[in-house]
């Protein structure tokens, strides 16, 4: 059993944004995370991801509360979320989550910024990110390129893999707290992961 924090939690813990080297990270373990989730099963991903929503451990995972409503939630759907007709096809699930994770990723980069400040994000994550968050789903980036997307600038950037950030994420939560309790959320987990 792993312990866990909100990715809201790490905001509001550090009262800053996230840096981009992190949101990297997040974009990377989140999208091999949901596609290990789509892959075993389709049924149990969530259509809308939030901050209050995306798990980070202590060990450098991610996970996801399990699908239910929360005041939170509504900023970070997709538009199609509030059609009468919706879809719930893989295809149309995993364009909702995309969408949901690029609202929450670009939450995360614009957390506490004075109005007049702007968000400061490299052209190919600002680009990925407002290609996630296309108000038409059929134009939105599928969640296979947002993976491979992140891969190939963990490549080229000679990043580490995103574990040790998650990790280090999830740490400073509990050590500014001093608790390492875990909180009882049920999971969206694909199971274990390759950890480095």
């Amino acid at each position: 059993m792993s312990t866990f924090v909100t990715l809201a939690e790490v905001l509001e813990s550090r009262g800053t944004p996230l840096e981009e080297d992190e949101v990297w990270a997040l974009l990377l373990g989140a999208a091999e995370t949901l596609i290990s989730i789509s892959s075993k099963d389709p049924g149990n991903m969530c259509c809308v991801i939030s901050p209050g929503s995306m798990l980070l451990s202590a060990v450098g995972s991610i996970a996801f509360k399990s699908c239910g409503r929360s005041e939170d939630m509504g900023s970070f759907a997709s538009p199609e979320m509030s059609q009468s007709s919706i879809s719930f096809s893989r295809q149309a699930t995993e364009k909702m989550v995309v969408y949901s994770l690029g609202m929450t990723l670009y939450w995360t980069v614009d957390y506490h910024l004075p109005q007049n400040q702007p968000i400061r994000l490299s052209d190919s994550l600002n680009s990925l990110l407002l290609s996630m968050c296309e108000d038409v789903a059929h134009k939105r980036v599928k969640l296979l390129t947002v993976l491979e997307t992140c891969e190939q600038h963990h490549k080229t950037t000679v990043l580490p893999r995103p574990q040790k950030a998650i990790r280090q994420m999830a740490e400073d939560v509990l050590q500014v707290t001093g608790s390492w309790v875990v909180s009882h959320f049920t999971i969206c987990d694909p199971g274990p992961q390759n950890q480095s």
